[in-house]
């Protein structure tokens, strides 16, 4: 009696071609989630005043320096300022002006590149960073 190659090559296609349709199902449902909560935020920002996450109207931008920071500066400088891949700015106001500390969220410094936050974003940041002294 003699075995058929074939079978357990076919049967590896069928389950890879399986996993293939599973893993596409997830993915779209995840697709799904992302898309409705890009939708609730942009909805909460055209609600007018400020979220509770301090998020306003105006561009999807904030005034909370702490929430800047933590999706902007957090993954370098650390999500206690005490530096990482970036410097500690844990006493960067004794060191720097606001106006410097502006100066290098617009343009880069270093390994820090520029454009790491809009100009107002730069502007709150600044402000609060000057204070760590």
């Amino acid at each position: 009696m003699r075995k058929n190659p074939v079978i357990p090559y076919a049967l590896i296609a069928l389950f890879g071609i399986l996993a293939v349709v599973v893993i596409s199902i997830i993915g779209l449902d995840q697709r799904e989630e992302i898309q409705q909560a890009e939708e609730q935020g942009e909805q909460s920002q055209e609600g007018g005043g400020e979220s509770s996450e301090g998020e306003s109207a105006e561009g999807g931008t904030t005034e909370d320096p702490e929430a800047i920071f933590e999706s902007n500066c957090a993954s370098c400088h650390g999500a206690d300022l005490s530096g990482g891949a970036g410097p500690n700015l844990t006493q960067v106001g004794s060191r720097l002006s606001e106006d410097e500390i502006q100066n290098i969220i617009i343009n880069g410094q270093g390994s820090m590149p520029a454009g790491m936050a809009t100009e107002q974003e730069a502007e709150v940041l600044a402000a609060w960073l000057a204070e760590k002294q």
